[in-house]
């Protein structure tokens, strides 16, 4: 089946629907999803939620039968594909949270690193065993795991192949958390919407202003960044947000933010 894109409320939630085969991404698989990043920057959501269908995976990974045989020219392309589309995802106007239940190896773990934060259940596995075929990540793993996690931990993760689990994943800053399930299992769209509720009460400009500051400063020298924050928090300062937030704060009320 393919990927499925829905409203709810003030949520966008993408569903990989793909559960015969753990959600695993084919080509097809992410010009879909591609094609879906366009419906929602037309939509007036505050928020997107990543989830995968089924009981046993968020992704799998890589169509592995897919990949074989495949020449060099088209191999490259297929991982320019990847890359664009998942940084398009990191690019999104609205955070996102990727809601991590069960397997997420390869490519799933690609995905869910381009999105702005990443929750699991405590049966989330998550992995980068391109090794063990011979590969190493295409879609952005080596370059979003380390400023993750750090470049001893994220090389030790990638040249082993190892499956890292939930409670690892949360201590080394891979999940930002975990769900833990009480008497009912675990709706990953309510625990996506629980997550990113508490942000989503502030204006989407001053989260946008904040994430970037912090993914683009992290990617250069501490001069620059704090360059990057001066001319950021001037930028924020001059919103009808801004001015709706330090008025309200002034009359001790809760501010009402447009987005303006």
């Amino acid at each position: 089946m393919s990927p499925t894109l829905d409203r709810d409320g003030e949520y966008a939630v993408l569903t990989l629907d793909r559960p015969q085969a753990l959600n695993a991404l084919s080509f097809a698989i992410l010009q879909q999803i591609d094609a879906h990043l366009d419906t929602l920057t037309q939509w007036d959501v505050r928020g997107l939620i990543v989830v995968g269908a089924g009981p046993k995976a968020f992704c799998a990974g890589a169509d592995i039968n897919e990949l074989m045989a495949r020449d060099l020219r088209a191999q490259h392309e297929g991982a320019a594909l990847g890359q664009r589309v998942f940084q398009r995802i990191a690019d999104l106007h609205v955070p996102s949270v990727a809601v991590i239940h069960g397997f997420a190896f390869g490519g799933g773990l690609e995905l869910a690193l381009a999105c702005t934060f990443r929750v699991g259940t405590e049966r989330a596995k998550l992995g980068l065993p391109e090794v063990k075929l011979g590969l190493i990540p295409g879609y952005g793993g080596t370059q979003r795991l380390p400023r993750l996690v750090g470049e001893g931990r994220a090389l030790e993760i990638i040249m082993s192949g190892r499956t890292v689990l939930a409670d690892e994943a949360e201590r080394i800053g891979l999940l930002n958390q975990v769900v833990r399930a009480e008497a009912s299992p675990v709706d990953p769209i309510a625990s996506g919407k629980a997550f990113l509720a508490p942000m989503l009460q502030h204006g989407l400009l001053a989260l946008s202003f904040a994430r970037q500051a912090v993914q683009r400063g992290m990617q250069t020298s501490l001069d620059q960044g704090l360059r990057i924050e001066r001319d950021l928090s001037t930028l924020a300062y001059r919103t009808a947000d801004a001015d709706e937030g330090m008025r309200a704060f002034s009359e001790k009320r809760q501010a009402v933010f447009k987005d303006a």
